[in-house]
């Protein structure tokens, strides 16, 4: 006999009332076992999208997404945990070198991620461009990892908050993604599951996030905060921009090409900016000192990048996949380079096969965009601003569509736009 019904719950949450701890719980274990229909909890996400959540409401239905599942059991390590989300975005490539800097730093930084979906890349899709790279390891292999570099990078294990799974696929054919409460559930339910006691969240804003605007932005990084302190989880939260594509990279194999630029003491400024910043937060919680930025330049993280990959069947002396095909972007006009719409070159980079549609289509790993050009740059019309990569050549024309507008060229000079607008600490 079940404590309480859907329709009861449903009721309750439609009617603008605060949801009681047992009857979340219920609810979301009801769901994970297929005694609530999904059309149930497509009403009841319906009606928390339309009347929110309360903090207290939020972090409960976080917890008991947790509960649903297993935690994942690491041995107790010398080095302290830390971890990193970003909510997505074009040319996010940060945790590729963040994890081999943090390591080299001294912190233990288990990175269980994701693929891409749409116009924002996945952090697995980019590592399996490297050749023989594995992303299905065991809790022994990351225990092991953690121990032995100090960094891992691999794909969830489907006993992981598993009501969220199911939950994210309802979201997805029910138009209740944006619910700033069912995101950060949804975010910090696999978090707390991986066993982290320190995360930094880069919570993107701009044309290329989730969140458009400032505001959202900010409410959505305000609650992934307090989830976080209500679960015992240090937290910070780091707003920047993304309105333009980061780095010069967008795909897969050319965004890991950017990423040991970046380990081995070069690549674009932003990405060192950002990977400094977030590296920075990492280490104030694990309460390491190091310093990052140093570290960096000094390409001293790259040598724990290799054997990252190397810990995971990849080859780090392997060339990378080069494109079938490479059409130039040339510029429009002569002046400075204004904007760069980060949505439309994610949306291109997807066409051209970086991307997918759904979760089970293959990715090209050659596939992608790189800039010869970022936001404040002289250009000169008919010169090359980017190049797309391709295996498939009728793929160009529509990413060359998907283009049309998204460039701005100036006579006068943009005023400089912050990559790092706030950090929220917990």
């Amino acid at each position: 006999m079940e404590p309480f019904t859907a329709v009861e719950i449903i009721r309750e949450k439609r009617d603008g009332g605060e949801l009681s701890p047992d009857r979340i719980d219920w609810i979301v274990d009801a769901y994970t076992r297929g005694v609530v229909a999904e059309e149930q909890m497509s009403a009841l996400a319906m009606a928390i999208y339309l009347n929110g959540m309360t903090a207290a409401e939020t972090a409960r239905w976080t917890a008991a997404m947790v509960d649903s599942g297993e935690r994942l059991s690491l041995p107790k390590l010398v080095k302290p945990l830390v971890d990193k989300h970003s909510t997505g975005g074009v040319g996010d490539k940060i945790t590729l070198p963040l994890g081999p800097l943090l390591a080299h730093c001294g912190a233990a930084v288990p990175q269980l991620s994701g693929r891409g979906l749409g116009h924002t890349g996945g952090t697995l899709d980019k590592l399996e461009s490297v050749p023989g790279w594995r992303a299905g390891l065991s809790a022994a292999e990351i225990a092991s990892q953690l121990a032995e570099i100090g960094a891992v990078v691999a794909a969830a294990t489907p006993t992981l908050a598993p009501a969220d799974r199911k939950l994210y696929a309802l979201r997805d054919v029910t138009a209740t993604v944006e619910s700033i409460p069912l995101i950060a559930s949804s975010i910090m339910s696999k978090k707390i599951a991986e066993g982290t006691s320190a995360l930094v969240l880069d919570v993107k804003v701009g044309s290329g996030a989730f969140m458009k605007d400032l505001p959202r932005a900010r409410e959505l990084a305000e609650t992934l905060v307090s989830i976080g302190a209500a679960s015992g989880v240090r937290t910070t939260a780091v707003l920047s921009d993304m309105s333009a594509p980061i780095g010069y990279a967008i795909g897969n194999a050319v965004e890991v090409a950017e990423s040991v630029e970046v380990l081995r003491g070069g690549g674009p400024a932003d990405v060192v900016e950002l990977t400094t910043v977030l590296a920075e937060e990492m280490l104030r919680l694990a309460g390491l000192s190091a310093d990052p930025a140093g570290v960096l330049a000094s390409g001293a993280a790259y040598q724990t990048w290799r054997a990252m990959l190397r810990a995971q069947d990849g080859d780090p002396d392997a060339p990378l996949p080069a494109a079938a095909h490479v059409r130039e972007l040339t510029a429009p006009a002569d002046g400075y380079l204004a904007e760069l719409d980060a949505y439309s070159f994610g949306v291109a980079a997807w066409r051209l096969g970086a991307g997918r549609t759904r979760k089970e289509d293959p990715v090209q790993h050659a596939a992608g965009i790189v800039l010869n050009a970022k936001r404040g740059a002289w250009v000169r019309a008919g010169e090359p601003l980017a190049w797309l990569h391709t295996d498939t050549e009728e793929a160009i024309e529509p990413a060359l569509a998907e283009l049309e507008g998204a460039v701005t060229v100036t006579a006068t000079e943009p005023e400089p736009r912050p990559l790092i607008i706030d950090v929220l600490r917990g």
